[in-house]
């Protein structure tokens, strides 16, 4: 289920994806290569005008294999740092383990889609279509392994907050569910 919803959401969300990489790679451009795209609707309609409706879903695979990796890897960690926790630390099922498991879900997640990150970004940044082989090997010549990790900081930061609150707010609306279903926690009363 993660799986297939990670990947659902890859492919919807690519558009908007494919956007941000160019709006935010453009200013590293020299100038006559620049997009200057406007806004966000006028990227969106000059990429189909100029480049085609595929334009759009470049680096489709990438993206969505990313959204599958980031989703199993944050549901599954969370779930196994969570026991863990309960299970080695003193603290119960409260907020500060909800805490500590997501924060180290986020680091596992930002660790796993890392690799897959940079070839998403290259991939919808590019002007010409390059075969992932053939662009792998030559990310791989031009900056040995080190590309695989190139911008982990930078994706923690903002996946690392993401995945705290998301996992936080399940765990309270787990807690607000059972008390008003009337279903008994574990090792509490309702």
């Amino acid at each position: 289920m993660a799986s297939t919803s990670g990947f659902l959401g890859g492919v919807a969300g690519n558009p908007a994806d494919v956007l941000n990489v160019r709006m935010q790679h453009d200013a590293a451009l020299p100038p006559p290569q620049r997009r200057n795209y406007k806004h966000a609707l006028d990227g969106l309609v000059r990429m189909t005008r100029e480049e085609g409706v595929h334009s759009l879903f470049r680096g489709v695979l990438p993206n969505s294999m990313r959204a599958v990796l980031m989703t199993t890897s944050q549901l599954a960690s969370y779930d196994g740092f969570k026991r863990l926790v309960l299970e080695y630390t003193p603290l119960d099922d409260s907020l500060a383990t909800h805490f500590s498991a997501s924060c180290l879900a986020g680091f596992v997640a930002t660790t796993i889609c890392s690799p897959v990150d940079v070839i998403k970004t290259r991939v919808m940044s590019a002007k010409d279509s390059e075969g992932l082989s053939c662009l792998l090997g030559r990310v791989y010549r031009a900056e040995g392994v080190g590309w695989m990790f190139r911008g982990w900081v930078p994706s923690f930061v903002r996946l690392g907050p993401h995945t705290i609150a998301t996992f936080l707010f399940l765990e309270q609306h787990k807690r607000v569910w059972r008390h008003l279903s009337g279903v008994r926690e574990e090792g509490h009363a309702v």
